[in-house]
This record gives structure tokens, sequence and C-alpha cells, in this order.
């Protein structure tokens, strides 16, 4: 959520800033809304003033013994218009934090301005793809004879589901813990296993409600229609974040380091025809997430420390990438800054998301309440940042078409060998 101190300040920087994401910011109706708050607390200051004079005179006349039936009238009539005056009150409030919940973040100063995907900028590379001496196949084509099996995942739950058996399924879950055991032993995160399902305002903390709840897969008890929805997480950024929520943490002890190995559900709303082939985009998925909570200050810097860890994990494996700055117009709604990791995909030639870490700085703590206490005592709100470290679906894809072998086997990456038994090659028969 944005500093409505900030809107009340500049409105005008604000949807400046705004702008540069593609969003008109309403200032008109901002200062409407602003305006009838205004009169309504300069009227309550009047009414409260009234109702204390009031109590002061109807002391003193039953001190001096006259009646004070009137002034008591006066006192029920000021109640009465103070309370009509506060439900208003809330109403506008409501408006108000309804509207505001509907803003994205504001982009960092360093941020480049775009419009789009083809207005990020490459920080970095590292690595060479192979030279492959055959052409090469996508991991679909690879994976099928280890136990990648789409048609036995739709029979099961439909489009955009897979179901992983023998090497696939070994392989899947050698990455997770590979990616987990580096994180915690070497990066220092502190390992967590959250619920899969949260209530509404987990996702109100870390910004996926209101505005992306057709994103979301929402849940009723034995379909109750009465009760409030769970929702499945669509990353476990939102129960790591929000377990800091509504809580005053002592300064000493941020950085917080938390990362959850989970399944992700996401319904791919809007991205009909993206990427309907394999795996690249589920409706669940896997992931290793990584997720900080700072003081403001050190923010930026947690933010090349996070991609840094991120970026070790395909260093290990050997895996061609490269960073993106994503520019304003393709930044998540939370993100104040966001650098994307794209590993290369030989049989797409081209380079594909496989992380994405942001800084939210104060965005999310605000929804959420989540501060810290200063050493002068004073409370502040914290920044948190998130980040894949890394999707473990896109990874294995990663791995089929990286190395891929000509006779349809798949060497095994250095790293992950100790987590397979020391097997070397994957094979049909393996």
């Amino acid at each position: 959520m944005l500093d409505i101190q900030l809107l009340r300040r500049d409105p005008d920087q604000v949807a400046a800033r705004l702008a540069t994401r593609g969003l008109t910011l309403d200032v008109a109706a901002f200062q409407s809304l602003e305006a009838e708050r205004k009169q309504l607390q300069t009227r309550t200051e009047e009414l409260q003033a009234r109702r204390n004079a009031l109590s002061k005179q109807i002391g003193q006349a039953k001190s001096r013994g006259e009646p004070v039936d009137a002034l008591m009238a006066d006192v029920a009539g000021v109640a009465d218009e103070l309370s009509g005056i506060g439900s208003r009150n809330d109403n506008v409030q409501a408006r108000l934090n309804a509207w505001l919940m509907t803003l994205p973040n504001l982009p960092h100063e360093s941020v480049p301005v775009g419009g789009g995907e083809a207005d990020n900028v490459e920080l970095r590379r590292w690595g060479t793809p192979r030279a492959l001496d055959f052409a090469p196949r996508d991991h679909v084509d690879i994976g099928a004879p280890l136990g990648l099996d789409f048609e036995a995942a739709a029979k099961l739950s439909g489009a955009r589901f897979a179901l992983l058996r023998g090497p696939m399924a070994s392989l899947h879950r050698a990455l997770a813990q590979f990616m987990l055991d580096v994180h915690t032993r070497e990066h220092g995160y502190t390992e967590c296993w959250t619920p899969y399902l949260v209530n509404s305002q987990a996702l109100l903390g870390t910004g996926q409600l209101p505005k992306f709840s057709d994103d979301m897969f929402s849940v009723r008890k034995g379909g109750a229609e009465d009760e409030d929805p769970m929702w499945l997480i669509s990353t476990s950024e939102i129960t790591l974040t929000n377990q800091v929520r509504g809580d005053i943490l002592d300064a000493a002890t941020l950085p917080l380091r938390f990362t959850a190995h989970s399944p992700c559900f996401r319904s791919e709303a809007g991205s009909h025809g993206r990427d309907t082939r394999g795996m690249i985009r589920q409706h669940q998925f896997d992931k290793v997430e990584l997720v900080w909570v700072t003081a403001p200050d050190q923010s930026m810097q947690a933010l090349e420390q996070l991609t840094a860890h991120a970026e070790a994990i395909l260093q290990r494996l050997e895996l061609p990438y490269r960073v993106m700055a994503l520019c304003t117009g393709d930044m998540g709604f939370s993100a104040a800054r966001t650098h994307d990791i794209e590993v290369w995909l030989p049989a797409q030639q081209a380079f594909r998301e496989i992380s994405s870490c942001s800084n939210c700085e104060a965005f999310q703590a605000r929804r959420m309440q989540a501060r810290l206490r200063n050493a002068q005592g004073k409370t502040e709100l914290v920044h948190t940042l998130n980040g894949s470290g890394l999707a473990v679906g896109r990874t294995l894809v990663a791995v089929l078409e990286n190395y891929q072998q000509a006779d349809g086997s798949v060497e095994v990456p250095q790293a992950l060998r100790p987590y397979l038994g020391g097997l070397e090659r994957l094979t049909a028969n393996r």
C-alpha cells in the first residue's frame, strides 16, 4: 500500500511515478475523498469541543442548583450528530482504503522507465550455451521417455498439469533438495514449512488481494457458501512474509531470511495461448522461495544479495543465464525494483524467466503493519523482499534441455549427482 501521507503532500508526484507503470492516477477522485474526510474531521472536532463545553456548563449549573434539561438535550443532539458523522467517516475511510489497495507500488528511482518487456535492461550474463552437434529437442520430447506425462495429468486434473514418474520425479526432488541445502547451509536462510491454504488477510498483506483474485484458487470447506474462502497459495512468499504481520521486530534481529519449498497454485488468468506446451506455465508447480525482512536502509543491498543467491543455484548447475532489470511497465504489483533471472533454453534458442527477485520496500509492510523498533525506540515500517531460488519445474526444464544427449539420455549435472545416488545419466531405463 502506498503512503497516504505522500499522496496528501504531493499527489501529482505520485501520479507521475505511477504513470511510468502505465497507470493513470485519478488525482481528482482522491482529492474529492480527502476533502470529504477533512470536512468530516473538522466538523467532528467542532462537535467534540461543543460537547466538552456543554459538559462543563452542565457541571457548573448543577453546582448552582440550576436546571440542566436544555443543556442535556443539546448534548444528546451533539452525540447524535457525532454518531452520524462517525458512520460517514468510516464509509469515507473504507472507500479510501479500498482505492489504495488497488494501486501498485511506486518504482524506485533506479528502475529503467519503459512500457514492457522490450524495455528491460540486461545487467549481466553468466555461462556460454553449449554447442550441440544435433538439433535440440524441447523438454516435452526429452522428458516423455523419462517419465514426464501430460496425458495422465490431464486425465486427473485437466490441462496445464504434469505427472512425473521415475527419473523425472527423482530429478525434481533432487533439485528442490539441492536448492534448500545451498540456501540454508551456505546463504543463511531459515527453512520453513508453511500452510498451503491461507486466509484473505494474508493475501491482502502481500498484495494478491483484492486486485488479483482471478489469478488465485479459492476453496470453501464443504462448499459452504456462507464462509469466507480459504486460498491456495500462489507462492510461499505469501506465508513466509506474513509471518511478521502485525509484529514489531527488534532492529538488532534483522535481516530475517526465510526459505520454503512448496507447491504453488495459479489459475493463469489472462494467459490463454501462452506456453501451453510443456511445463513452462502450469496451474500447479513447485518453487523454492526466498524472503527477506530488512531495515529500510538495507533493502537495496539485500536485493543484490538475494539475486546472487538465486544465481548461485544456476551457477552450481552450470546453466547459462542472464539477469535483467525490469522496467517500470513490466514490474509486478508490489515491487519497487525487480531483477529477473532468465535461463537459456536451447529448444527455444531464448532466455526464459526462472526467478524474479523483488524489493517491495515498505509496500507490503504497510499493508501488514510489520514494523521494527529502531535504536531510538521509535517504530518504523520494515522492508520486504522476495525471489525464487528457484522455480523447480522450470529448472528441471532447463536441465533437460541443456544436458540433453544425442541418444535421448540426459547427463546429470555434477551438483545433483550426490542427490541421485551418484547417477551420471538419466535414461529411459533408469
